[in-house]
C-alpha cells in the first residue's frame, strides 16, 4: 500500500493548507475532517503515518489515539497542538505517539517529521513482512531438514552432521541443499544471519 498522510483536524483552513503542503512535497495524503470520520475509514494495513488534531469538537485527537491503539494501530502519530496542549502531547508521546508539532508551526519542519514518521512506518512493515516470511520458510522444512539446520548452525561439518544424524554424508548434502534453497542462502554463513536477523551478505 502506498505510503499516506493522514490528516484529522476539524479546521477547514488548516486542513487545506495542510493538504496543499504535503502535496507540494509530493506525498500522498487524505484528509479527515473530524477522529470519527477517520475511525470509520481506519484498517491495520495503512502505511504512512498519522497527522491528528489534538483538540477537536466529538472525539478528541487524544480519544483516537487511545482508541487506536487499542485497536493495535501501528501507524506512527504526530500530534498537531497548541500551545497549552503540550503536556497533553508529551504524555501521548509516553504512550507511543511518533511526535507533536506546536501551531503555529515551520512548514519544513513539519515535512520533515512526517518523511520521519513514513521512514518508520516503512521499515516497521519491512520488518514484519520479513519475520512473516521467515516463519514460512521455516514451516516449509520438514523434521529431518531442522535438524540438519541446527547443527549447521552449531558449526558442525557435513561429516559430523552425519555422524550424529546416523546418515550419510550423502543425505546431509541433499538435506543441506534443499534446506538452503527454501531458506533462500547460498551459505551457512548467510543462513546464521538470517536466523540472527542481521540481513544476509550481497
Amino acid at each position: 500500500m502506498t505510503p499516506t498522510v493522514f490528516l484529522v483536524d476539524d479546521d477547514d483552513a488548516i486542513r487545506d493548507a495542510l493538504s496543499w503542503l504535503l502535496q507540494s512535497r509530493d506525498l500522498n495524503c487524505r484528509s479527515f475532517a473530524s477522529a470519527e470520520a477517520f475511525l470509520a475509514q481506519w484498517n491495520s494495513e495503512l502505511a504512512g503515518c498519522l497527522l491528528l488534531d489534538i483538540r477537536m469538537g466529538g472525539m478528541s485527537g487524544l480519544e483516537l489515539f487511545d482508541r487506536l491503539l487499542e485497536l493495535g494501530n501501528r501507524l506512527p502519530v504526530i500530534f498537531l497542538t497548541g500551545h497549552g496542549d503540550v503536556p497533553m502531547a508529551v504524555s501521548s508521546l509516553k504512550k507511543g505517539a511518533f511526535d507533536f508539532v506546536e501551531k503555529p508551526f515551520d512548514d519544513n519542519e513539519l515535512v520533515n517529521r512526517v518523511l520521519e514518521a513514513i521512514a518508520l512506518d516503512s521499515r516497521r512493515q519491512a520488518a514484519a513482512a520479513s519475520s512473516g516470511s521467515l516463519k514460512g520458510r521455516l514451516e516449509s522444512l520438514t523434521s529431518r531438514e531442522r535438524q540438519v539446520m541446527a547443527l549447521i548452525l552449531a558449526g558442525k561439518f557435513n561429516k559430523i552432521i552425519a555422524d550424529e544424524l546416523n546418515i550419510s554424508m550423502r543425505t546431509v548434502e541433499v538435506h543441506r541443499a534443499k534446506l538452503f534453497e527454501k531458506m533462500g542462502v547460498r551459505t551457512a554463513v548467510e543462513l546464521s544471519q538470517l536466523m540472527s536477523g542481521q540481513p544476509p551478505g550481497p
